[in-house]
């Protein structure tokens, strides 16, 4: 029975992340074309600032893996144009990203099913430690590109 259990917390955590992110590639873009009220901005985040200033996103996001490329779908690690094709894109993307990672946090519960409560903590701490700071990065990169977007309408205004 222990091996069991050790067996569906160690393999659970993988099946988990492929299969969320395996499902949310072949959800339809346009259904992250607009934020929902998971990837809305919050007033609290400042424009991004708590991102850049508070947790320094920036230094650290090139460290994390980029999984999508993996199962065939779209690499966020770095902005290839500055197309508003190619934003509108990546902000898909970005979406798409938080989304998934905010649901494979969703399924920790399942955990709590089979182990005992200290197992429970240190499945709470993987969960989060393993998908919040991809949400960080996701919401840190949506700012950016919007900030982005805006200059380069300004400039094409002006132009």
């Amino acid at each position: 029975m222990i091996a069991l259990v050790w067996a569906a917390n160690l393999l659970g955590w993988p099946v988990i992340h492929l299969a969320i992110g395996s499902i949310a590639l072949r959800v339809p873009p346009h259904v992250f074309e607009h934020d929902t009220w998971i990837t809305t901005p919050r007033p609290w985040e400042q424009e991004g600032h708590v991102y850049r200033d508070w947790f320094a996103v920036r230094k650290w996001k090139a460290l994390l893996p980029d999984g999508a490329p993996w199962l065939g779908g779209y690499a966020k690690k770095k902005l290839c144009a500055r197309k508003p094709t190619a934003l509108a894109q990546f902000l898909i993307e970005t979406r798409r990203a938080e989304i998934a990672h905010w649901c494979m946090i969703g399924c920790l519960p399942v955990f709590f099913l089979w182990n005992p409560p200290w197992a429970c903590w240190v499945m709470t701490a993987y969960a989060l430690a393993a998908n919040l700071p991809c949400i960080l990065v996701q919401r840190y990169n949506r700012f950016t590109l919007n900030r982005t977007a805006r200059i380069g309408r300004r400039t094409s205004v002006h132009l």
